[in-house]
Parts: structure tokens; C-alpha cells; sequence
């Protein structure tokens, strides 16, 4: 850090640190603030369940980190209260000049307790949004009204897509010049580099010679996998030298075996289990086309991982990612819940080698250009000390 940058004492606060996108943003922000010479505390809520701890899982620089055993993803008034007066606690102590919070419940708790203490700058990152189509009616209503009390307790909001401004400023949750898009950085060097190896083919009990579409994400509802399992039939059909490899873990695990079961595909779904985050990037290079169908999503972190590596990807057109799947150049955009569109899109890219190099080459120089985390580290840095300075803080 150069003598004449000021150094910030930041402070991260998240819900949990599973495996996940928001968690792997979170923890590169800070990497790259320690790197630039800042003081940096994370605070997170436990990490239990099958999608793995994301601490335990990498390689990072060591910093310190504060458990609030009361903040809990799941609704719980008793337990909000305490973590509220937990982390507000906790803020008066430290001093931070600045808290940014991340995910929907440590975002309404840690916000409020921050700009209760007077904290210099309280910023947040929207990675997803709680409210969707998907959610009951009176869900929605709760989360959004949350949402708009937790933004007049805050001096900005960052946004991982131009998708999720654009629906809260439709919800009223707070004025569009409050928002920022900062895109959400990762590795992804070994992405651009990766290649296909024999041995995890092997490993996994892939044939050789056959093509392979695949999925990453958690094994959970609303990821996806009740379009992927019906999209994979009807393929298969098509096709009998298409194999399908699931990366993720998650409550849904056998639900699924007895769905492919049913369908008679066993033989050609093969499931690598809950990666760390460092090896994804290894099985994604097996992959001839990534189909993510989740119908709640911030930016797709898998999506941006598959087109750095050179693969095309299939999403539905919702949320961020229209903004990384671009039609006809990085792949294509399906109609939400359109298990007829995914497949037609599939096959199209599966049918055509020329066109699926074509969209993995402007994969790669989409995410080249965009999704490093260094640059998401620096922006975020250069707005908190603009930030500052503009406050007189």
C-alpha cells in the first residue's frame, strides 16, 4: 500500500460461510484488502450442512474472524434480537471505519447495527435477492419491506448484476443512484487454463469419447435440477453418446438418484460430490456445455466459471444472467422454466462443434475482461476511500 492511501479498518459481515458465490466474493474482497495493507475482521454466523465450509476448503491469507452464534439464516426473532445486540456490541468495540455486509439477513441486522453505532461508511453487496417470482406473495412483501428499511441505514449498495438494481428500484427499495454493479470477482486464471485430464474422466466413470454437459451448484431446491433431469432425458434421447456430470452436494442427493433412476439414466449421470472451490475449474474442463437452471440467482458464478474456461453455457433469462449469457456469442438464454427451450438450445450447441468453439472463444474474453477478483477488490476500495473522503469521515 502506498504511504499516502489512508488504511481502513473494514469489517465483512455474512450470514454463513458455506461453499457458495456470495461467500467466495466475500472472502476474495478480503484478500485483496488485506493485500493493499487494510485491517480486515469477517463476521459470519455457523456454517453447518452438506454444502461444506468455504474457510476449510481454501488457501487464504490468514485474518481474523468473529462467530455470531445467533445469526442464523432461518427467520427467528429471538435470535435476530441477540444477534442484533451482538454485533452492535461488537462494532462499538472495534471502531471500524467501515462494515459491508453481504446476504439478506446478516444484510438487515449487521446494516442496522452499524448505523446505529455510527459507523463512518455501511455499504452492502445484493448477491441475490430474497424477494423473487418463485416466493409467496406475502414473503415477498416481508423480505422487500425489510429490504427498504435496511437501505436508509446504509450510505450504498453494491449489486453483482445490473439485474438486481433494476428489481429493486422496481420494488422501491431504494432510489437507483444509491446502487453500484460491481461484478463478482473470482479466480480465474486456472479457469482460462484449464484442460481436460484422463485421469479424473477415469476417476469419475466417464467413458471416453462421449460428450459431457454438466451442472455446479448445490443440490438444493431452486437450483435448477428439476429442469436438468427432464432437459438430460430428453437429450439423451437424441443423443447416446451425451453423459451428464452434476457438481455439488446437497438435501436433494437422493431425491435425484431416484429420479434418474426412474428415468432409467444411472448409467449416464455422474456425480463428483461437494469440490473444493480451487478444483472446480478441473471438472468444468470435462465439460463440452454447462446448463445452469436456477431460477434464483444473482450473477451465475458457475456460468462465468464455464466460459472462462471455454465452455458455452445454457441459463434461464432472469436475474444477471442475461449479462454473461449472451445470445448466440456465449450461448444461449432459455425461457424460465422451459424445459422444451433448454433442450433446443442444447442441442443446437451440441450439434454444431464450429459454434460451440466460437462461444467458448468470447467466453473467454467476456471474463478476461470483466470478472477478475483483483479488479473487483480495487473498485470497491477506491469507493469506500472516495466514500469517505466525500462524508468528511
Amino acid at each position: 500500500m502506498s504511504s499516502s492511501k489512508r488504511k481502513l479498518k473494514i469489517c465483512h459481515v455474512i450470514t454463513r460461510m458455506i461453499v457458495g458465490g456470495a461467500q467466495e466474493n466475500t472472502l476474495f474482497t478480503i484478500v485483496g484488502h488485506i493485500q493493499e495493507g487494510h485491517e480486515v475482521v469477517l463476521v459470519t454466523g455457523p456454517s453447518p450442512g452438506p454444502e461444506g465450509e468455504l474457510l476449510s476448503n481454501s488457501d487464504y491469507p490468514k485474518f481474523e474472524i468473529a462467530e455470531i452464534p445467533h445469526l442464523v439464516r432461518e427467520v427467528s426473532v429471538s435470535k435476530d434480537i441477540k444477534a442484533y445486540r451482538e454485533l452492535k456490541k461488537f462494532f462499538k468495540e472495534r471502531k471500524f471505519d467501515v462494515v459491508h455486509t453481504h446476504s439478506s439477513k446478516a444484510g438487515v441486522l449487521g446494516r442496522a447495527a452499524a448505523w446505529d453505532c455510527k459507523v463512518p461508511l455501511v455499504v452492502h453487496t445484493v448477491h441475490g435477492q430474497a424477494f423473487h417470482p418463485y416466493e409467496s406473495s406475502w414473503k415477498n412483501l416481508l423480505y422487500i419491506n425489510a429490504e427498504r428499511w435496511a437501505a436508509k441505514r446504509c450510505h450504498k449498495i453494491y449489486a453483482v448484476a445490473q439485474a438486481m438494481i433494476d428489481q429493486c428500484v422496481e420494488c422501491k427499495v431504494a432510489p437507483r443512484e444509491k446502487y453500484q454493479v460491481v461484478y463478482s470477482g473470482m479466480e480465474i486464471g486456472k479457469f482460462l487454463n484449464s484442460k481436460p485430464e484422463a485421469d479424473l474422466r477415469v476417476q469419475l466413470g466417464i467413458p471416453e469419447g462421449v460428450r459431457v454437459v454438466g451442472a455446479v451448484a448445490r443440490l438444493f431446491p431452486l437450483k435448477g435440477y428439476e429442469y436438468f433431469i427432464p432437459a438430460a432425458q430428453a437429450i439423451a434421447e437424441k443423443h447416446d453418446d451425451v453423459h451428464f456430470l452434476i457438481v455439488g452436494n446437497g438435501s436433494m442427493y437422493e431425491e435425484m438418484q431416484a429420479q434418474i433412476a426412474e428415468i432409467g439414466l444411472t448409467d449416464r449421470f455422474h456425480f463428483a460430490g461437494l469440490v473444493p472451490p480451487d478444483e472446480v475449474y478441473r471438472y468444468i474442463a470435462l465439460m463440452d456445455l454447462l446448463m445452469h437452471l436456477s431460477l434464483r440467482e444473482g450473477l451465475p458464478r458457475s456460468v462465468v466459471q464455464a466460459l472462462a474456461s471455454g465452455k458455452p453455457a445454457i441459463g434461464f433469462r432472469l436475474d444477471g444472467t442475461p449479462e454473461v449469457v449472451l445470445d448466440g456469442s456465449t450461448g444461449y438464454c432459455a425461457e424460465p422454466q422451459s424445459v422444451e427451450s433448454v433442450v433446443k438450445f442444447a442441442l443446437k450447441i451440441l450439434e454444431s462443434p464450429e459454434l460451440a468453439a466460437k462461444m467458448g472463444e468470447n467466453g473467454k474474453k467476456l471474463v478476461a475482461e470483466k470478472f477478475d477478483w483483483h479488479k473487483m477488490s480495487s473498485i470497491l476500495e477506491e469507493d469506500y476511500l472516495k466514500m469517505l473522503s466525500v462524508l468528511g469521515k
